[in-house]
Parts: C-alpha cells; sequence; structure tokens
C-alpha cells in the first residue's frame, strides 16, 4: 500500500541525493521503496484494467508463431549484414 510516509521517504532520499548524495545504506532503502511504490502502481493498474473488463494477454516471446507474433506474409524478412 502507498502511504504517505513511503512517499514521503522517497522524496526525502530524492532530495538528499540531489543535494549531496546517499550512503550506501541509503542508496539500498531509496532502491527497496522505490520497488515498492512500483509494484503498487503496477497492481493498481492491473486492477483497474481487470475492473474495467479487460484480461491481460499471454505473454509471447516473439517465436509463438501467433498472428500477434508472426510478420504479415507478404513482409520481407529481415537480412543483417
Amino acid at each position: 500500500m502507498i502511504t504517505k510516509e513511503l512517499v514521503d521517504r522517497i522524496n526525502e532520499l530524492a532530495r538528499k541525493q540531489r543535494d549531496g548524495g546517499l550512503t550506501g545504506e541509503e542508496k539500498a532503502e531509496q532502491k527497496r521503496l522505490r520497488e515498492i511504490y512500483i509494484a503498487n502502481i503496477r497492481s493498481q493498474v492491473v486492477e483497474a484494467i481487470e475492473s474495467s473488463g479487460l484480461r491481460p494477454k499471454k505473454k509471447h516471446d516473439g517465436a509463438c508463431g501467433c498472428e500477434h507474433c508472426a510478420p504479415p506474409p507478404d513482409s520481407p524478412k529481415p537480412t543483417f549484414h
């Protein structure tokens, strides 16, 4: 959950980083807090999309050959030099 304290601490560390730098411990804390923040934003976005009736598609690796991953039949094959 994104709390005011979480955002305040992220902002405090960002200001300190701009003004003079962070210690190794503060850099680790900043990274951890940012990961928490981003994970929460991602879950909110997914929840909003799913509640609107849309469902995320399976992830593709580009090699599955489905209609989304396969190039159009008349497209030229890529050449590498």
